[in-house]
């Protein structure tokens, strides 16, 4: 459990912290209870002190890194207590029991999958392979160097210290993960990650995962996911709770790690069921959530998802500022502008692509806020609009000076005329899905 303020200061040096410019050291405590400062801000703390308060004012979940992905951290259970820290990872399922056309085809439609939304390039970040008892270590080491090859991190569970000590060595740096550690392997799987991998831990039960975990930071390894899957989904979904809820709110730091979820296990080829599975566990609370493999139609809703759950609920998702031509416009098509909130773009967007109309759409900072929301915040108005065309040099790229604005804003079209004389301005309509027909009528 962290520590609050008035605990901190019973830990802490009675002097006055110079460092911090805080007159008192319970103001002080009080500023790191509340996470504004850090604790060795304070050059009086002794290096005992600062090591018991720095363990005690650490997130209730370890955050470990796999790859350049952080997963972890959590101080929550639900997002609009707070907000979540780090999003969960997407990964493919590949089996060395399966034939090499099988393993292929996974691998090509899951890698097809790689785009952006709202700035954040949604793709499969990580390959899951699995070295089962029935397969030699060649044939597992040959299924983790084609899944190196990919260029994505790879979490490798093996049966035996011998499987994984050949698919590790095929794999080189790609791999991150080696999971399959149980009670009657932790020392020889510890070994192998030697401080250099994260330790994938998984049991009968969570009784039998939590006692293993208990030898392995008594062995000093604290760099650990926890495997949550059970032989049901029931059961999977309640060891995921349970962990969470053990971690977060019970206090009990040994479940206080992140999660693996392997919904191509629970789902048993039912795509429908995957789909559902690796939603619900996305809320729910897989770290790494494992699937079949990953289509466009599975992933447009499922990282859509994604991104909304690890947004902060006190930031509003904006799209970058700038021009995005539609249907093919070029500076001779005419322009419609509007704010960069998000929600707006794409219902915006997707009714101006329906339309088949040429235009450019101009998307100016308006902090993330709504067209009326930002309109009464004074984030878009005739002066906001006018900075747009100035940064952009909007004059000089489009010939077409036909500009439309959003129909609640049209208060705003008189001063837009004074400010941007060369241009025609035309009130549009009020509702998104009643663009279509304006355009296609407009002359």
């Amino acid at each position: 459990m962290a520590l609050k303020g008035l605990d901190i200061f019973k830990l802490s040096p009675k002097t006055n912290c110079k460092e911090c410019g805080c007159p008192t050291c319970m103001a002080f405590s009080m500023k790191v209870a509340q996470g504004a400062l850090s604790l060795d801000k304070c050059p009086h703390m002794s290096a005992e002190a600062l090591s018991k308060l720095s363990a005690a004012t650490e997130p209730p979940m370890k955050t470990i890194s796999v790859g350049e992905h952080k997963l972890g951290g959590e101080t929550v259970m639900l997002r609009h207590e707070k907000t979540l820290v780090n999003r969960n990872l997407y990964g493919i399922f590949l089996c060395a029991n399966m034939d090499d056309a099988e393993i292929d085809k996974r691998i090509a439609e899951s890698m097809a999958v790689d785009y952006e939304r709202i700035g954040e390039r949604m793709f499969v970040e990580v390959i899951y392979v699995n070295a089962p008892a029935e397969q030699s270590p060649e044939r597992c080491a040959a299924l983790a160097k084609k899944a190196a090859e990919t260029g994505r991190d790879l979490v490798i569970e093996a049966a035996d210290a011998d499987r994984a000590k050949a698919a590790l060595e095929a794999s080189g740096d790609a791999a991150k993960v080696l999971a399959g550690a149980n009670a009657a392997n932790w020392e020889a799987f510890n070994a192998l990650a030697a401080g250099k991998l994260v330790l994938g831990v998984k049991g009968a039960d969570l009784s039998e995962i939590h006692d293993t975990v208990e030898k392995l930071e008594g062995a000093g390894n604290k760099n650990l996911i926890l495997d949550v899957t059970g032989a049901s989904i029931k059961e999977a979904f309640s060891n995921a709770m349970q962990v969470r809820r053990a971690a977060l709110k019970g206090g009990d730091r040994t479940f206080g790690y992140p999660s693996i979820v392997n919904t191509a296990r629970l789902a048993r080829g039912d795509s429908h069921m995957q789909a559902a599975l690796a939603s619900m566990f996305t809320l729910r609370y897989g770290s790494i959530v494992v699937l079949d493999s990953m289509s466009y139609a599975e992933a447009l809703p499922l990282y859509g998802l994604r991104q909304n759950i690890f947004t902060d609920p006190q930031k509003p998702m904006k799209v970058e500022p700038g021009v995005y031509p539609l249907n093919g416009a070029d500076e001779n098509s005419i322009c419609c502008v509007t704010v960069d909130f998000a929600l707006t773009y794409f219902v915006v967007s997707g009714e101006l692509e329906r339309s088949g109309v040429p235009i450019n759409m101009f998307i100016t900072d308006a902090g993330g806020y709504s067209v009326l929301t930002s309109w009464a915040a004074g984030k878009f108005s005739a002066g906001t609009i006018e900075k747009f065309f100035k940064d952009f040099d909007i004059d000089a790229k489009y010939k077409n000076k036909v500009l439309i604005l959003p129909g609640k804003v049209a208060v705003l079209k008189g001063e837009l005329e004074a400010r941007l004389p060369n241009w025609r301005i035309v009130v549009g309509t009020t509702e998104a899905i009643q663009l279509v027909r304006f355009l296609r009528e407009f002359k």
